[in-house]
């Protein structure tokens, strides 16, 4: 099989995670201090991928653009493909055809995490050379998912988020093909959403004698999409971490994998891990609870938080109660005053300046 192309999908508006997406690519917002992305790409280069095709929308693409680059920090080669619309990932992979051409290629949903990576699962795709390669994975609710049918080792039919599902196994957000799909997403009509499903895309290969072979998922694999799902990926990956203190610490405790980045200062407080502080925050009188990824620049002063993200140059100063599972977005600033309610459970978009009383 010739060499493999990468096509990461970056558009899409992120509506489950407002308002954070009102200013930002659902795909950057971090986890365990990284975005989302960066996370596809990491995974694509490991699995010897480094010709990078990232679908853009209008709206995000410029930010995309920026925090990415041409894609040498991760030790790949990035072209940027904008598409109009988000008008369905078979709609996405014609869009990058000129990018693709014949080559096979992985295609790689730009706000999912994969325990483990790619390169196994690409490995058997060299191996193999069959048409289409799906990744599964069993869920509770396979209704809310593309979901597929099998007979052996051979998948015969997909469906977009059927009432009545078949199986309980859904489509993971990667994927592998031979050009072959572009003529399949050419010979599909757009779905009652309007859209070209990529799951017609597969079943037309299926119809049509192409081989198309499932994968069953075994780890973990995130959607983060919604809040809770980005902070399940948050503690699935501050578990993998390593501990690791760059920064300045004084008269406070540090106790587990606890990572705390050159420039940040923590001072006469307590950090139970897995946690991570990234460069510049300040820790004050604090509490920093397990699962939490203080981005940059953030402060926590005579607070208490625990398996939340707070994004870069966020604040909580003098809260009083914990903040819990919660995410701040950039900047946003969060104070008490005296006689406030005991808890609060957050999310609150950019540039937010929030006073509780």
């Amino acid at each position: 099989m010739e060499e493999l192309k990468g096509l990461i999908l970056s558009g899409g508006k992120g509506t489950r995670l407002q308002p954070i997406t009102f200013t930002s690519a659902k795909q950057l917002v971090p986890v365990a201090n990284r975005p989302v992305l960066f996370y596809g790409i990491d995974a694509m280069v490991e699995a010897g991928i480094t010709e990078i095709g990232i679908i853009i929308a209008p709206e995000t693409g410029s930010e995309i653009r920026e925090v990415v680059g041409d894609g040498s920090q991760f030790g790949a080669s990035v072209t940027f493909i904008e598409q109009d619309r988000p008008a369905g990932l078979a709609h996405a992979v014609l869009t990058a055809e000129p990018f693709l051409a014949d080559s096979p290629f992985v295609m790689y949903l730009g706000d999912n995490l994969l325990q483990g990576g790619i390169s196994e699962l690409v490995d058997a795709f060299r191996a193999n050379s069959p048409d289409a390669l799906i990744l599964l994975t069993q869920v509770a609710d396979p209704e809310h998912y593309g979901v597929a049918e099998l007979e052996g080792d051979r998948v015969v039919s997909l469906q977009e988020k059927p009432p009545e599902p078949k199986t309980d196994l859904a489509l993971v957000g990667v994927y592998m093909f031979t050009a072959a799909v572009h003529d399949a997403a050419r010979a599909i009509e757009p779905s009652a959403r309007g859209e070209l499903e990529i799951t017609d895309a597969i079943q037309n290969l299926v119809d049509s004698g192409h081989r198309v072979e499932p994968h069953i998922v075994k780890g973990w694999w995130k959607d983060t999409g919604r809040l809770e799902d980005m902070l399940e990926a948050n503690r699935l990956v501050l578990d993998a971490t390593e501990r690791r203190i760059d920064g300045e610490v004084t008269d406070s405790t540090c106790e587990g994998i606890v990572v705390i980045e050159s420039g940040a200062v923590v001072e006469r407080s307590t950090v139970t891990g897995p946690a991570v502080i990234g460069a510049g925050a300040r820790i004050t009188d604090a509490y920093i609870g397990p699962y939490s990824a203080i981005g940059e620049r953030c402060v926590v002063d005579r607070s208490e938080v625990e398996n939340s993200i707070l994004l870069e140059g966020s604040s909580l100063t003098g809260v009083g109660a914990r903040v819990e599972a919660s995410l701040l977005g950039r900047n946003a600033a969060v104070s008490r005053k005296e006689g406030g309610a005991p808890s609060y459970r957050l999310l609150i978009g950019d540039e937010s300046d929030i006073e509780v009383i």
